[in-house]
């Protein structure tokens, strides 16, 4: 199966439109803990289309692990997949100095740490996973464009920016005159409609691609849960309980009767509401097997809500109030 094709925002960068996230790599507990349980995820990844990989350095139980797996599991194949990874999370990466996460020291360092744990000579997307709010944005921008002139990124992105810091990020490149961010990577799902606000139009007023993270809201979406529970096995209800208690299970509800009207599932419901956003470049849902990979890579690509469905839909999943908002 060939997963579709996106572009990312106004970049050359082309993606598939369901991407794997790699957060469960080296991951205690699960079945992608070890080398052989990755190497059967990303085998089937590639198999069904799924060519863009999402991890970051600190990914795994041991930081770096997701990525050591990864370049494991890819070797002989590192040009069959769009690789993306992350840098300047607050998680301790070991590389004791004080500089900030988005200076020019800890960039350099940690793209050379990932690049041998990853086992490849370039990154497709090299991310800054978290505002860095001790480093000047200019700084950051200056230490991933020499990146991309020595070979070793191809293009950068953001992960975590508010609407504001999106806006900033642009017009200092455009002061600069130098490369820009391409991508914005943040939390967004049918249970998580807050980018909206300004997030998603900052994206689309300066040409950015979107990544939403947890697109399936912990696996809420995912068709797996029932206000009576779930997998018992699962993240949610292992440790992630509170998840499943606060679910607004009326609006699941009726969107589950809502999928079962149309044949679909919550799953594909799910995807094709997102992919329905031509802001969104690729949805990065996690997997530890290859059935989720399998059902990934069909749901990306099986529905499309019409405009009176995607109004249904925004009335069962309302976008919350604006706490800022004026009264």
């Amino acid at each position: 199966m060939l997963t579709s094709q996106r572009r990312v925002g106004a970049s050359g960068l082309l993606v598939s439109s369901t991407g794997l996230g790699c957060n469960n790599f080296g991951r205690a507990g699960t079945a992608t803990e070890t080398l052989d349980g990755t190497r059967h995820v990303i085998d089937a990844a590639i198999d069904n289309g799924i060519t863009f990989l999402d991890t970051a350095d600190m990914y795994g139980a041991v930081p770096g692990s997701s990525e050591s797996l990864m370049g494991e599991a890819l070797d002989g194949r590192r040009d069959r997949v769009v690789l993306a990874t992350k840098f300047g999370h607050e998680r301790d990466m070991g590389y004791d100095f004080p500089a900030g996460r988005g200076s020019r020291r800890y960039v350099r360092r940690a793209v050379e740490e990932s690049l041998r744990r990853l086992r490849t000579d370039w990154i497709d997307l090299y991310q800054l996973h978290l505002p860095d709010p001790e480093t000047p944005i200019a700084e950051t921008l200056d230490a991933l464009d020499e990146l991309v002139h020595e070979g070793k990124i191809r293009y950068y992105g953001h992960s975590n920016f508010s609407g504001w810091q999106i806006a900033e990020a642009e017009f200092v490149s455009r002061d600069r005159r130098g490369g820009r961010f391409v991508s914005a990577q943040n939390h967004y799902s049918l249970l998580a409609r807050a980018g909206e606000r300004e997030v998603l139009p900052a994206v689309e007023r300066y040409g950015l691609g979107f990544f939403p993270y947890f697109p399936l809201h912990n696996g809420l979406l995912s068709g797996k849960f029932s206000r009576d529970g779930g997998p018992e096995s699962s993240r949610i209800m292992s440790t992630r309980r509170h998840v499943w208690e606060r679910a607004p299970w009326d609006a699941l509800d009726a969107l589950r009767s809502f999928c079962d009207d149309r044949g679909i599932t919550m799953l594909q419901a799910a995807f094709g509401w997102l992919l329905a956003d031509r802001r969104i470049s690729s949805v990065i849902a996690g997997a530890t097997s290859v059935e989720q990979v399998e059902a990934n890579a069909q749901a990306g690509d099986a529905w499309r809500p019409n405009e009176e469905e995607l109004a249904e839909i925004d009335a069962l999943f309302p976008l919350p109030e604006d706490p800022g908002a004026r009264v």
